[in-house]
């Protein structure tokens, strides 16, 4: 459902400029999942951030 609205967005976004939409349709479709990958990228790095903090303070006591 997330890459199907990317495309739609995309795709009128593109058709703003008087083009056929095809070329921002592509771009929605794979920015939706570039934007899933990341922000599972970004709770990665802050359950690893929060890790090494705690083991800090552990290791500090």
């Amino acid at each position: 459902m997330k890459n199907i609205l990317g495309t739609a967005i995309g795709a009128s976004i593109d058709r703003r400029d008087g083009d056929s939409g095809v070329k921002g349709a592509l771009l929605g479709y794979f920015a939706s999942g570039a934007v899933k990958t990341v922000a599972k990228l970004g709770i990665l790095a802050a359950v690893g951030a929060g890790a090494v903090h705690m083991a800090r303070r552990i290791a500090n006591r």
